[in-house]
């Protein structure tokens, strides 16, 4: 999960693997699997370098747990 901010300053963890797809609208618009969109103020490519840090986190200790 990763945090990201809603537009009126409260943050929240959302499920990244839910992503479809991200959209600047100015705003940043996520869209999810689910059919719900999220407003949020962080940029795209700060939301994008979130999702990779999270699954870059998530492989490491999943490939760790294998030695």
């Amino acid at each position: 999960m990763i945090e990201v901010t809603r537009l009126n300053n409260k943050k929240y963890y959302l499920n990244c693997e839910l992503i479809e797809f991200i959209e600047s609208t100015p705003d940043t618009v996520i869209s999810l699997t689910t059919g719900k969109k999220v407003v949020v103020k962080e940029e795209t490519k700060e939301v994008i370098t979130k999702i990779i840090a999270y699954k870059r986190r998530i492989t490491y200790k999943y490939c760790e747990s294998e030695v």
